[in-house]
Order: structure tokens, then C-alpha cells, then sequence
């Protein structure tokens, strides 16, 4: 299940945020290390993920959660103008039909299976939630590694600059440029989603 999360039901999703922090915790900060701020011992959360921010969220049919993706508005500080501009040649993107993607999270533990459907669900989604919001552009931050495989999903995705060491880890900015061509240059790839299918639970993968 996909799970779209902004200001008007962050209430009501309350159970699906604090798993996707906590799931976020167990990735960024215990997996790969990084120097992030940890709330209660348990939750990974910053200072973009504020009011403005909004959330793709894929789900199992529980409310577990297996895949998610942060979205900031770019008319607001973000992560790559505010602590990597360096990433960009140039001027980095920003407008209101420019998203920026963060934190693209996979839960651990849960089957190649399972994940990969769950990471299928979430691109077609970032691709459904910007046709259907007037984003033209997604921007970003990756670790080269990563980088190469986002290029590979099929759709129009460049650098903005080249990339440069942070933190120890080799990082470069891209752009993905969304339009009514992308869901089938997924598709291409390999990435077919049914939005609305309902997940089984992770426990059971």
C-alpha cells in the first residue's frame, strides 16, 4: 500500500511516519554509519522533516513500513542547497514544479522479494505523485554507488556536477526530469507497479 503523507493527514498517519523514522534509523544511522540526529534512541529525524516536508510511503497490508522517500520543496531550504551546493555546476534547481528527493529508504530484513516490489511501488509512485502535482523535476543527493543505480531505472536522470567527498562518502547531485513519457521508461527498465496493491506483511516474506 502507498501512503501519501503531507500537512493535511500527518495526524492520522502517525503510525506510518514513526515507522517509516524508525525504519529510517536502522538504514541511515545503524547500517551505513552516518553522523544523523536520533530521537528517543529510535527515530532518524532532522530538521527538514518539518511541516513543509511530504512523504511517499509504500507499506505491508499491517502498516509496516517497507519503502519511502522524503519530498521538499526547493522554494524552501533543502539538503543539496543547503549543505551540498558544491555538488552543482551552476545554480541549483528550484521552483515550485522542482521537488527535492531525500532519505530513499528500503527496509531491511525483508525478503528481495518483497523489497523489490516495494521499491517498484515507490518509483512508480514518485512519478504518479509529480504528474499529479505539476513537478517537473525531482533533484537530489546521492552516493555515487546509488547514483548509478537511479540512472538505471529508465528514466531521465543527469548529474549536476561532479562529485565530491563528504563525510568519507563519494557524493554527486542529480536531476530527474518527469513527464508523461516516464511511468513507460520505467517500465522499460524492468519497473511495473500496482499503486494500490496491498503488500504482504514483511514477517511473512
Amino acid at each position: 500500500m502507498l501512503h501519501i503523507v503531507d500537512t493535511n493527514d500527518r495526524t492520522r498517519e502517525h503510525k506510518v511516519l514513526r515507522s517509516m523514522f524508525e525504519a529510517r534509523k536502522h538504514v541511515f544511522v545503524d547500517l551505513l554509519k552516518w553522523n544523523l540526529p536520533v530521537l528517543a534512541g529510535k527515530f532518524e529525524v532532522d530538521q527538514f522533516d518539518d511541516g513543509h516536508a511530504a512523504y511517499l510511503i509504500v507499506t505491508d497490508v499491517e502498516g509496516n513500513h517497507l519503502a519511502s522517500a522524503r519530498l521538499l520543496k526547493t522554494t524552501r531550504p533543502a539538503l543539496l542547497d543547503s549543505l551540498y551546493p558544491d555538488l552543482v555546476d551552476g545554480v541549483v534547481p528550484s521552483g515550485t514544479d522542482v521537488l527535492e528527493i531525500t532519505r530513499f529508504c528500503l527496509s531491511r530484513g525483508v525478503g528481495a522479494q518483497l523489497r523489490r516490489s516495494a521499491r517498484d511501488m515507490l518509483l512508480v509512485g514518485l512519478v504518479d505523485y509529480a504528474l499529479a502535482n505539476k513537478i517537473g523535476r525531482y533533484t537530489g543527493v546521492a552516493e555515487v554507488a546509488w547514483f548509478d543505480q537511479i540512472r538505471r531505472f529508465g528514466w531521465d536522470c543527469e548529474a549536476l556536477g561532479s562529485p565530491r567527498t563528504h563525510d568519507g562518502r563519494s557524493l554527486t547531485s542529480l536531476l530527474i526530469r518527469i513527464d508523461g513519457s516516464s511511468v513507460s521508461k520505467l517500465e522499460g527498465a524492468g519497473i511495473v507497479a500496482d499503486t494500490g496493491l496491498a503488500l504482504p506483511t514483511a514477517r511473512a516474506a
